[in-house]
């Protein structure tokens, strides 16, 4: 964000109350009854639906009413009980946490939010489902929530006292030779495309689109991410360098807004929604529940590059960040490369990185100079030697080639019956089921690699590990993309940011699955807090030479004091007035999403 949009973001933000308490014949709005709504019922209260009420909503969804309970609901009392033997054999499987409706992907933050099982859950089969369920939740005043992959680290995919749509059913996945956006016939050329509902993850998009379809589908880089959460949230996978957003990508989507109307949006028709659920965030501005997006031909190669150095001395670590920085900055700073380097506390970098578009042979040619500069230097010595590897595309989310080529790659869904396509990078299961102590991001602006800047970025990256490891996510910035990706990324409702940054920095620390129910301690909520402070501290060093960036809504601070410039810079105030106008009542609540600054932290309050 330059320093004109700085300043015009934090100027509109005070005002945005008067957005939403403010006349709605400005936003287009016809009625203000949906205004009135003071507060949000909880079962006990007098507004609470009657048992014929919700016997009402189960015949209009066809009996896909649910009473969501907690898989570890009987451990306390009965831990020998099948669900929770069940449930603790599977604390990391996130197929298994995925089915259940009462679970979330995170078990929740440290002093911020633990996972809880709503009140009722409509298990959506259709849009008439989520229609039902719209429409049922506007007119008894109730808390609802929308739940596709459930990975959201900031708990909107979850909410005691709530209705949830639940939307795990809706996971059809149909290939385009040609599709043309409704409305666009004459005005848009037919184009290769994927229509995904949203409650499909990316391993089923990935499946059909790559390894049965021979293309390729910007998505998300973990394979159990919902498709509809990410493209909401911006979405960034391994080789958004050179292809760009998921959000970018999106071609059109159907949306339940808060009136209960299924509308299309895309280019032609409904516009403004389409630009404010491309990056906007999801669940503020109404139910997706399907989403088509465009394909790409697929690179003949996607390959990888793993290592890890360890410095002898602070110093030879430092001399060691400095020539990453500038490796980066001359080799690697290119759509080619994607993926990260993490700078670890010990005194040791960690490679990770992707590449797509190259040979084998012409990924290690490019390593080549930094790996002689190391092994040339006695306070280096490799804890485990850089590997180039690389494989045709199509099999980079093939289950069974990974099966018989590289097991160790890949963890499958082990229950019986399970799909042989639903896998997860072997690198990815920490995340299952975590506890977070504390998270940050910051986007790193491309500046910073420029010669001159270079010495103060490298300072303050090693300043940052004296207090916590971090990473430095390369394909979570666009800077270095192709123009027409840039160009694409402009027309999202996405920080700006995104596009000036060469790489997204990612600070966190997290403990083990602490659902709600689980036999033992609990979380060492002391300990969380202490490495939550490293955490804050680490983010303080990088912010010292990114002062002014954004961060990526979907992996941010829980307790961003200024979430609304943070998440969406200059795009804020115009995804205010669209929230406006299409939810005047808030009936679509996230925690730090569009509007909520009206609205309790618990999202059962109207504060103004």
């Amino acid at each position: 964000m330059n320093r004109r949009d700085v300043l015009r973001a934090a100027i509109a933000v005070p005002f945005l109350p008067a957005i939403f308490s403010g006349s709605l014949a400005l936003a287009g709005v016809g009625s203000t009854a949906g205004l009135k709504l003071r507060s949000r019922v909880r079962p006990g209260d007098s507004g609470w639906p009657s048992a014929a009420q919700w016997d009402e909503l189960k015949r209009a969804t066809g009996g896909r009413l649910l009473k969501p309970v907690s898989p570890f609901a009987s451990c306390a009392s009965t831990p020998s009980d099948a669900s929770c033997s069940e449930a603790l054999k599977e604390i990391k499987n996130p197929y298994y946490i995925g089915d259940q409706p009462a679970l979330t992907q995170t078990s929740g933050w440290a002093d911020a939010w633990i996972s809880q099982p709503s009140a009722y859950a409509v298990a959506a089969e259709n849009t008439a489902d989520v229609v039902a369920a719209v429409n049922f939740a506007r007119e008894h005043h109730l808390r609802l929530v929308v739940k596709g992959g459930g990975h959201s680290y900031q708990g909107t995919s979850e909410a005691p006292d709530s209705l949830l749509v639940w939307m795990r059913h809706m996971s059809a996945v149909t290939l385009h030779d040609a599709f043309v956006a409704q409305g666009g016939a004459g005005k848009q050329a037919s184009q290769p495309a994927v229509t995904v509902e949203a409650g499909a993850m990316w391993i089923d998009a990935y499946d059909a689109v790559t390894t049965r379809g021979g293309r390729y589908v910007q998505g998300g880089g973990c394979t159990t991410v919902g498709v509809a959460g990410l493209v909401q949230s911006g979405g960034f996978g391994s080789f958004s360098k050179n292809f760009g957003t998921a959000a970018a990508g999106l071609i059109e989507a159907e949306i339940v807004t808060a009136d209960g109307k299924a509308l299309i949006a895309n280019a032609y028709k409904n516009a403004d929604l389409f630009w404010g659920i491309k990056g906007g965030g999801g669940g503020s501005l109404g139910v997706v529940t399907r989403l088509t997006l465009r394909t790409h031909d697929l690179p003949d190669t996607f390959g990888a590059v793993f290592g890890a150095i360890r410095a002898s001395s602070d110093e030879a670590y430092h001399a060691l960040i400095a020539k990453a920085i500038s490796f980066y900055g001359s080799d690697l700073f290119n759509p080619h490369w994607g993926e990260q380097m993490v700078f670890k506390k010990e005194n040791t970098l960690r490679i990770s990185m992707v590449f797509q578009g190259l040979e084998q042979t012409e990924a290690e040619k490019i390593w080549t100079p930094f790996t002689d500069w190391v092994n040339a230097r006695k306070e280096y010595s490799f804890a485990k030697p850089i590997e180039v590897v690389a494989l045709p595309a199509r099999h980079f989310w093939d289950a069974e080639f990974f099966r018989q080529h590289a097991p160790g790659f890949m963890v499958a869904d082990d229950r019986p019956g399970a799909p042989r396509d639903h896998v997860l990078w072997a690198g990815d299961q920490g995340q299952v089921g975590w506890f977070i102590h504390g998270y940050g991001s910051a986007w790193m602006p491309a500046s910073l690699l420029e010669k001159d800047a270079q010495a103060r970025l490298v300072d303050a990256l090693f300043a940052a590990t004296r207090q916590w490891e971090f990473a430095l996510h390369f394909n979570k910035g666009l800077a270095g993309a192709p123009v027409e990706v840039l160009d694409a990324a402009r027309d999202t409702a996405t920080n700006p940011d995104v596009i000036s940054a060469f790489a997204l920095a990612i600070c966190g620390a997290d403990g083990p699955p602490a659902y709600t129910g689980m036999p033992g301690p609990g979380p060492d909520l002391a300990d969380a807090r202490r490495e939550s402070a490293g955490v804050v501290k680490a983010m303080r060093e990088l912010r010292k030479v990114a002062p002014d960036t954004g961060s990526y809504v979907s992996e941010s601070n829980y307790f961003e004091p200024v979430w609304q410039r943070a998440f969406w810079g200059a795009n804020y105030p115009r995804l205010a007035m669209l929230k406006h106008k299409v939810d005047p009542a808030g009936l679509f609540f996230v925690h730090h999403g569009v509007g909520s600054e009206t609205w309790s932290a618990d999202g059962f309050s109207r504060l103004r």
